[in-house]
C-alpha cells in the first residue's frame, strides 16, 4: 500500500505553487474581512453580544 493510497492529498500538495499560494491567502483574507463585520452585525440583530457571533463564525 503506498503513502498516496493512504494520503491522497499528497499528490496534490507535489503540484502546488507558489501562485495557487499567494492566490488561497487573499481569498482567505478577503473572506475573514467580509465574515467578521457580517457575523458582528448578525449577533447584533439577534440580540445577543457582537462576540457570540464571531464565536459562530469559526
Amino acid at each position: 500500500m503506498s503513502i498516496k493510497a493512504v494520503f491522497p492529498f499528497i499528490g496534490t500538495l507535489q503540484q502546488y505553487s507558489a501562485t495557487k499560494l499567494t492566490q488561497d491567502f487573499i481569498a482567505g483574507l478577503i473572506v475573514s474581512i467580509m465574515v467578521i463585520p457580517q457575523s458582528l452585525a448578525y449577533a447584533m440583530l439577534a440580540g445577543l453580544p457582537p462576540e457570540h457571533g464571531l464565536y459562530a463564525s469559526i
